[in-house]
Parts: structure tokens; C-alpha cells; sequence
């Protein structure tokens, strides 16, 4: 009896072992296939998504130095005039954009000094000084003339063709008493030959300068004229073909000392 039970336990261990045996294994493998696969596209789909944030990064980062350059030519031009409110919602809807970037845009202005932010309905041009226009004034003739005559050996055949169109509608813009066109032909002109210099510090702060005072420049000749002004810009022009530096520098002081006498009286404007 012993022996018998001990004889079919055995035969039904060894089936039991050749069932497993007959089994067939599983590849290595094919298990973690689809394991390895979800990986590789989690892995895929973070990094489109992180290509997609700093793609949207850069289009945020873009469009708010686009607002803060319009910001500034606006007022360079005089496009925006001292005095009155500045609506971050007026200007939003003209440029197409949402308001967040004006306020950001005028925030790195006012720093600058050229407008006022009292509070997000509070913004303005400042009230101009006379120690402010003084000093205004004092650095432009410091530092144009300066970066007129380091722009001089820069300044190529296709440049002095852009300055001396710049200088055509400046003269088109005094004869017709266009204030407008003169306000942004003239800044053209400037610009055209300061940006030549390789001194982009000098340029920030020449454009910061011209910042502050454009809305008060716009005013003021938009009651005075400029018909009566002297064009100091052909002058300009003819010592940059000649490569004359002194008469480049001395063309550009008169050219800034002509806008100070025209805005001398200002301040009976009360602007």
C-alpha cells in the first residue's frame, strides 16, 4: 500500500512537470514591448510640448519688444501727446494685441522717464521742466554729434542714398507744413546716420532722449510751423560725401540747437 501510493503520487508529480514543461515560454520581450513603446511616445509628446512652450516663449517674448518699439517710436514721433491719458486699452486695440504687453511695454518706458505710471488708469507724458528740457537739450548736443562723426566711416553708398531721401521728405514735409511727416522723416534722417556708429549704447540713449522730448517737439511745431526753420540736413548730407567730420559735428549742433530755440518758449504753452 505504501509503496503503491508512493508510486502515484510520483507518476502524477512527473505529469504535472511535463504539462509545465510542454508549456511554451514567453520571448523575452514581447512583454515590455508595449511598455517600451508608450515610453518612447511620452517621451515624444513632452518634448513637442516643450518645443511648443518655447515656441510660444519666444512669439510672447517677440510680440512684447514689438510693442515696447512701437511704444517708443509713437512717442518719439510725437504720435502720443503730453498732457493726456494714455489709454492701455485704446492703444491694445489699435495694435491687435491684449493689454498685458502695452502695461509691460510702458512700465520699461516709464522707466526710462518718458511717461508717468500713477496707477493702470493714470498714465501720461510728464509735465516738462525747464531743467529737464535744459538738460534734455545739454546731452543731445553732447552725445548726436558725437555718434554722427563715429557713424562717418561706416556709412556707405546705399546709406547716403536712404539719408539723402530722408533729407528729401524732411524738405517736402517743411514746405507743405506736414508735422506729422516732418516728425518722422526728421527722426529717420537722425537715425539713419547715429545707427551707423557702432555704439548701440550711445543710440539707446540718444532715442531715450528724443523719447521725451518728441511729444513737446510735435506740440510746438504744430503751433509754430516749421517753415521758418533752417536745414541744417543737406549740410549733414554733403559733409558725410565728403567725409568732412567737423562738418558733420557742427551740422548736427546746429541742427539741435535750431530745435531748442524753436521750443525755448515752451513753457507758455504749459505743456
Amino acid at each position: 500500500m505504501k509503496i503503491g501510493a508512493t508510486t502515484a503520487k510520483g507518476q502524477a508529480k512527473a505529469a504535472t512537470g511535463k504539462a509545465a514543461a510542454s508549456k511554451p515560454a514567453t520571448p523575452k520581450g514581447v512583454a515590455k514591448a508595449p511598455v517600451a513603446r508608450v515610453a518612447r511616445a511620452t517621451k515624444a509628446a513632452g518634448a513637442k510640448a516643450a518645443a511648443a512652450k518655447a515656441d510660444e516663449g519666444e512669439v510672447t517674448s517677440s510680440l512684447r519688444e514689438q510693442v515696447y518699439e512701437d511704444l517708443r517710436y509713437r512717442l518719439i514721433t510725437g504720435k502720443i501727446a503730453p498732457g493726456v491719458g494714455i489709454s492701455t486699452r485704446g492703444l491694445a486695440q489699435q495694435m491687435g494685441v491684449s493689454q498685458m504687453p502695452v502695461r509691460d511695454a510702458l512700465s520699461r518706458i516709464a522707466a526710462e522717464g518718458a511717461v508717468d505710471i500713477r496707477s493702470k488708469r493714470a498714465v501720461m507724458v510728464p509735465k516738462m521742466t525747464l531743467e529737464r528740457f535744459d538738460e534734455i537739450m545739454r546731452l543731445r548736443t553732447l552725445l548726436e554729434p558725437v555718434a554722427a562723426v563715429a557713424a562717418l566711416p561706416h556709412i556707405d553708398a546705399e546709406r547716403l542714398r536712404d539719408i539723402r531721401a530722408a533729407d528729401e521728405a524732411t524738405d517736402a514735409a517743411l514746405g507743405e507744413g506736414d508735422v506729422n511727416a516732418y516728425m518722422e522723416s526728421n527722426f529717420r534722417f537722425h537715425s539713419l546716420i547715429y545707427g551707423a556708429a557702432p555704439m548701440p549704447l550711445a543710440n539707446r540713449m540718444i532715442e531715450s532722449l528724443w523719447m521725451q522730448f518728441g511729444p513737446f517737439m510735435r506740440v510746438v511745431y504744430g503751433r509754430y510751423g516749421t517753415a521758418a526753420m533752417v536745414d541744417h540736413h543737406q549740410a549733414a548730407a554733403k559733409a558725410i560725401a565728403k567725409g568732412d567730420a567737423q562738418g558733420l559735428h557742427d551740422a548736427i549742433a546746429g541742427d539741435i540747437g535750431d530745435c531748442a530755440d524753436l521750443m525755448q518758449d515752451w513753457d507758455r504753452l504749459n505743456l
